[in-house]
This record gives structure tokens, C-alpha cells and sequence, in this order.
């Protein structure tokens, strides 16, 4: 048996190191790596240990939040010591010393909290004087604002100045209104005294060859107008200003196609609901283009609802129904029914679904309804035949009296301007033109309304047929019977008349400018700024006698000097006849053919006044009637229902799609029709410095 000897060993000597350990923060999603990091590096000597931060830390560098954990690692040894440094460095987490000592690290625990309340109460300090700073300057702020927005302007305006030759004082050039000379005469004097200046401001009244700007002074009623016509064109400088005519005009033709007492009155409401409140609906400033283009119109809006409420009244028209008020003036009681040979009984009303009310018979009719249209047409079986010849008829009249009052201002522009020639040849071919013609179409239907009651209307004749035979001058036709006599006469010479206006604004207004060029061409006798000077004078004496006029006439009128004939004959372009005459043919051509044209325009407010009454009937009888028609208690809550649709219906198709269609209609006639006939709108505007302006942010050119 084989024994084992014991083997003895000595164990090595074994000497006490102490512990170390480094404290700091990390990323959270770079523990896993950190970690696994230090136990390869190290080989397992260290020992780490690792807690996540509830709240999210902001880096001071991005100002993001990031989530991060605090870890301790515990090793032995310098060696393992700079190992874990050093990794730590390359994993970018921040290092905190911490004492060795638990005295230590108490210590340094409160000299960290003292420090963290001293900051703390830094930071409240510094939030509260900030809070005060930031109060005072918001009292201010608005006053800061507009002192910068106005110095800026000022000095903007400033450099738009010149300096005189001793590089003392400026020198500006501006247009301004010749009703504010005083004030800023004023302005200027006052100005020099708050300044202390010794040298007062001068201003000279300056003349110039330069067309002025248009100024047209509007106030928050007049602003809505003069939009309109601005749209269209800026007004030539002294040129007849068509806005304070529009103002009754616009909502007059607008309520002619609107015409309905119930929707003028709702368009009434609103309109005085945004006039009420403007002050306050100013101050809330909405950027709501669609409000704020209606609020700006308020005024528009109501003069078109009080028109559609006149309208209204004249159609009878409220919500596609009449009001009966004083009382039909037809009756039903002496009607002679030719079938039994009596009086109708009330089984003949009742057992009849349409009957007819003979005017011509006594005491069927008992006169006209006192204001407006009759309320029995409301349930008569051709009231739409009816209300088509009387409003066609209408649109004709109004249409015509409006463009022959448009034609009557530019009389005063020729006036103004001193053209007599335009007048002669200009204003009065025209007038002549459109009274003869379509001014005695108005006649005729006035004439026939008068001439012919209930019993001689079957034999009259029709205005539309015997219009058409006054311009092919037939007169042979039996079927036609003369409206009065002496009509073939008369209407041969109105029609032969118009045809002669027509060659004067061709041709003959051409050869009178083709002459009076030739005269100042050759020196011949021509007015020269008011002197008429003969073949004697040479071109040297006639230009002296033509300045010293000129001169004379601007120390008078300076303003009538900037557009006077005389000042614009120096620069006078070389005539040519050609041009001249294609010019005037074109006008002439546009004149005469717009005439029947633009007549025929003004029907759109027939068409648009009875779609308008015919879709409002509709909306009343597909909507309203089917709650109407049931009396039951279902009927009431279904009448409820119902009439919150008809109510939506009636605000968003007949008060906003129809009334807008009615305002462009409006637009157009008035662009078109009205103002094409004495309004050229090619100036500019006038824009004053306006510190109102510029504080609003309204572009300033």
C-alpha cells in the first residue's frame, strides 16, 4: 500500500490597501456600455454601482432635457484609478468629488445646499426685479413703439428732402390740399416756436406743369363709396367724383334687385348691429377677411337694407308673401258670370280653382292698393305674367334716367375744364342721341300707362313692335295701330335727328381739331390763353404776349393753370389726323352701339329682381309649408324643426348668395353703364403723411 506524503506550502505575505471610489453623473443609455466597459478594462476589479435621476437634468449647452443616472465606482490601486478616469472621460460623464470621511462628506453635503439656496435666492431676486422691469416696460411699451415708428417716418420723410446751396436748411416739395394751406401754415409756425429756432419756416406756393394727385376728404359714411369707385379708377385731378351720387344710386339699384320687405328688414339689423358696436369691433381688431370686408361696408349694407325695405313695400314682397293692410281693391261680389247669367255665388268660388277678375267691369275694381303692388296678385294665377311687364317696363325707365344722368355730368367736366368744343360737339350729339331714341321709349310707356284703361288695353298696340318699326320706318303694317296721331312724324324726325348726331361726333369734331391745329400751326386767329392774336404778330411776339398771359393767369388761378389748354399747347405733340380720327370713331362707335347695349344691361334688374321673389317662394313652399300644412301637436315641434332650415336657408342663399349677386350686379351697372359715361378714372391718389397710417401698418407709397 502506497502512501501519500502531505505536501506544506506558505501562504504570501498579504498587506492592506484601502478603497477608493469615483462618484459622478452619466447618460442613461450609456450604462450598459460604461458598465460593460470598466469590467473589461479592468478585469473585474472594480465595482460599480448605479441609480437613475427621476427628473429630467437640461444641458446647459443645447438646453434639451436629458435623463441621467448617478454611479459610484469603488477599485484598489492608483493603476485601476487612472483606468477609470480615463474612461470615464471617453464615455463624457461628469465627475463630483466626494470626500473619503462620512465628517467630510457631511460637511461638503451642507456647504452644496447652502450654495444651492444662496443660488436659489439669486434666481428669485433676479425673476423678481426681471417681473419688474418687464411690468414697467409693458406700460410703456406701446408708447416706445409708436415714438420709434414716428421718428423712423420723420426721418425717412427727411431724407426725402433737399438741402439749399448754404447746407442750412432743407427744402421739401409736397402736395397738400389747398383748404389745409392755414393749418399747415400754422403747424409750421408753431413747430418753430416749440423748437426755439430763430429762423421760422418758410412756405411758398409753388406752380407746376405736373398733374396733381386726386384728393377726394371722405369720413367713415362716405369711405364705402368712394372704395367703389376708386376700384374702378382713380379720379383725373378736378374730374367729377361719381361717390356722392353712388351713395343713393348703389343701394337704390341693389334693392331693386333685392327688393323684399322681410330680407331688408334682417339685412337692416345686421348692418346697424356693426354701426352700433363699430367702436368696439374697431378695438378688437379681427383678422378675418370675409368680417372685416363687411364691417368696412356697414354702411353700404344698411342704406341697402332701408332700400330693400322701400322696395319691399313697393313689390309687397315680405318672405315671398304679401301683407294685405288697407285692403284689396279687387272684389269678387258684382262679377257677372256669363254661364249662369248672375253674380258669382260662394259655390262658384269654392267650386273653382281659377277665375277671372275683369277690371273693365264696374265695381270689380275699386282703384288702385294705396302703396304698391295689390296683395291679391299674391294668389292670382299670372302673377308672374304680371310683374314681368311691370318690372321690364321699370328697368327700362330707371335704366334710361340713369345714364342719361350720367351723360348730364360730364357736361360739367367740359365746363370746368373749359372745352367747349366737347360740349358742342360732345355733349350735346350725345344727349340728342339718347333722348331722341331711348328717352322716347320712357314716353311711350308712360304715355301708354296713361292713355289706355281696363276697357282700350286689348287694343293696344305693342311698345317693343312699334320701337322696331320706328327704326326700319314701316308704318304700313295694319296690325300696328298708331299709338297717337302725328306718331309717324314725329318718330321720323327723333330718328333722323339721332342719325344726324351721329356725323358730328364722327367727323365733324375731327375736321374742327384738324382745323384749329393748323391755326396755331400758321398763327392764324386763335386764342391764345385768352387774347386773340391776328396774322400780324410774328412767333417771337405771339410766344411773349402767349408767357405774359400765362403768367398773368397763374398769379390769378393757380390751380386752373396747371391744367389750362394754354399750358398744355407748349408741349402740344404733333397732330395727327389718323389717330384723331380713329380715336373719335371708335368713341363715336362705342357711344351709339353702347346706348342700345347698356339699355339692354339695365334688365338685369327684372331678371334678378323676380329670381330673386321666385326662389324665395320656392324656399317658402318646399320648406316652410310642409310644417304649415300639419295642426297637429307634431306639426308645432316639426314646424320648429323646420323652421330653423328655413331660417339657415333664407341667410345663407337668399340674404348672402343672392344679395351678393345683387351687389356686383350693382357694381357693374354703375362701373359700366353710369360712370363710362363722364368718368375717365385715370389719375392717381393722393397719400397724405399720415402718422395714422403709418401706426395701422397701411402702406405708404
Amino acid at each position: 500500500m502506497r502512501w501519500r506524503t502531505p505536501v506544506y506550502w506558505r501562504s504570501r505575505p498579504l498587506s492592506w490597501t484601502p478603497t477608493r471610489f469615483v462618484a459622478g453623473v452619466i447618460g442613461r443609455e450609456r450604462i450598459p456600455t460604461f458598465e460593460r466597459m470598466l469590467w473589461r478594462v479592468c478585469r473585474g476589479n472594480v465595482f460599480l454601482r448605479q441609480a437613475d435621476i427621476e427628473d429630467p437634468l437640461e444641458d446647459p449647452t443645447t438646453g434639451d432635457h436629458v435623463n441621467k443616472s448617478v454611479f459610484i465606482i469603488f477599485f484598489q490601486g492608483d493603476q485601476l484609478k487612472n483606468r477609470v478616469k480615463k474612461i470615464c472621460e471617453g464615455f463624457r460623464a461628469t465627475l463630483y468629488p466626494c470626500p473619503e470621511t462620512p465628517q467630510e462628506r457631511k460637511e461638503m453635503l451642507a456647504g452644496v445646499n447652502a450654495r444651492i439656496d444662496d443660488l436659489q435666492m439669486v434666481l428669485n431676486q433676479t425673476e423678481d426685479h426681471r417681473q419688474r422691469v418687464l411690468q414697467a416696460a409693458a406700460k410703456t411699451v406701446r408708447v416706445w413703439f409708436i415714438k420709434v415708428r414716428k421718428m423712423k417716418a420723420i426721418y425717412h420723410t427727411l431724407n426725402l428732402c433737399n438741402i439749399d446751396v448754404t447746407q442750412k436748411c432743407l427744402i421739401a416739395e409736397v402736395w397738400c390740399p389747398v383748404s389745409d394751406l392755414d393749418s399747415i401754415q400754422f403747424a409750421l409756425r408753431r413747430g418753430t416756436e416749440k423748437s426755439g429756432s430763430t429762423v421760422p419756416s418758410i412756405l411758398h406756393r409753388m406752380q407746376t406743369k405736373q398733374t396733381p394727385p386726386t384728393y377726394n376728404k371722405t369720413n367713415k359714411f362716405t369711405t364705402g363709396f368712394q372704395n367703389i369707385v376708386d376700384a374702378y379708377g382713380i379720379g383725373t385731378y378736378r374730374e367729377m367724383n361719381p361717390a356722392p351720387y353712388t351713395i343713393i344710386t348703389f343701394p337704390f339699384l341693389f334693392a331693386v334687385m333685392f327688393g323684399d320687405l322681410g330680407h331688408g328688414l334682417l339685412m337692416t339689423f345686421a348692418a346697424i348691429y356693426l354701426v352700433v358696436r363699430e367702436k368696439r369691433l374697431m378695438a378688437q381688431k379681427n383678422d378675418n377677411e370675409i368680417f372685416n370686408m363687411m364691417f368696412s361696408g356697414r354702411y353700404i349694407i344698411l342704406l341697402m337694407g332701408i332700400f330693400s325695405i322701400y322696395t319691399g313695400i313697393i313689390y309687397n314682397d315680405c318672405f315671398s308673401k304679401s301683407l294685405n293692410v288697407f285692403g284689396s281693391g279687387w272684389s269678387v261680389r258684382p262679377m257677372f258670370n256669363p254661364r249662369v247669367g248672375g253674380n258669382w255665388t260662394a259655390d262658384t268660388l269654392t267650386g273653382n280653382t281659377a277665375l277671372q277678375l275683369d277690371p273693365a267691369v264696374n265695381g270689380v275694381f275699386n282703384g288702385p292698393y294705396p302703396i304698391g303692388i295689390d296683395p291679391i296678385w299674391n294668389i292670382a294665377v299670372n302673377k308672374l305674367t304680371f310683374l314681368n311687364s311691370f318690372k321690364m317696363k321699370m328697368s327700362v325707365i330707371l335704366g334710361v334716367i340713369h345714364m342719361v344722368f350720367g351723360v348730364s355730368l360730364s357736361l360739367f367736366n367740359h365746363l370746368y375744364f373749359q372745352k367747349p368744343l366737347n360740349i358742342y360737339l360732345g355733349f350735346i350729339p350725345e344727349i340728342i342721341f339718347l333722348c331722341s331714341l331711348f328717352g322716347y321709349l320712357i314716353v311711350l310707356i308712360f304715355y301708354k300707362w296713361v292713355a289706355y284703361d281696363a276697357t282700350m288695353s286689348k287694343d293696344a298696340p305693342s311698345i317693343l313692335i312699334t320701337f322696331i318699326n320706328m327704326f326700319l320706318f314701316n308704318y304700313s303694317d295694319p296690325t300696328v295701330k298708331p299709338l297717337y296721331k302725328g306718331q309717324m312724324i314725329l318718330q321720323s324726325f327723333l330718328v333722323i335727328l339721332a342719325l344726324a348726331c351721329v356725323p358730328c361726333m364722327l367727323i365733324v369734331k375731327t375736321l374742327v381739331l384738324r382745323r384749329q391745329y393748323l391755326w396755331r400751326k400758321n398763327l392764324g386767329a386763335q386764342n391764345f390763353g385768352g387774347i386773340t392774336v391776328s396774322n400780324g404778330p410774328t412767333e417771337d411776339e405771339a410766344e411773349i404776349i402767349q408767357h405774359d398771359q400765362l403768367s398773368q393767369n397763374a398769379e390769378e388761378e393757380p390751380e386752373r393753370c396747371l391744367l389750362s389748354p394754354a399750358f398744355k399747347a407748349q408741349e402740344e405733340e404733333e397732330f395727327n389726323f389718323a389717330d384723331m380720327a380713329v380715336h373719335q370713331a371708335i368713341h363715336t362707335i362705342e357711344y351709339c352701339l353702347g346706348c342700345i347695349s347698356n339699355t339692354a344691361s339695365y334688365l338685369r334688374l327684372w331678371a334678378l329682381s323676380l329670381a330673386h321673389a321666385q326662389l324665395s317662394e320656392v324656399l317658402w313652399t318646399m320648406v316652410m309649408h310642409i310644417g304649415l300644412s300639419n295642426r297637429s301637436i307634431g306639426g308645432f315641434v316639426g314646424v320648429t324643426i323646420i323652421f330653423f332650415f328655413f331660417a339657415v336657408l333664407t341667410i345663407a342663399i337668399l340674404l348672402i348668395m343672392e344679395g351678393l349677386s345683387a351687389f356686383l350686379h350693382a357694381l357693374r351697372l354703375h362701373w359700366v353703364e353710369f360712370q363710362n359715361k363722364f368718368y375717365t378714372g385715370q389719375g392717381f391718389k393722393f397719400l397724405p403723411f399720415t402718422f395714422e397710417g403709418i401706426l395701422t401698418g397701411k402702406p405708404e407709397d
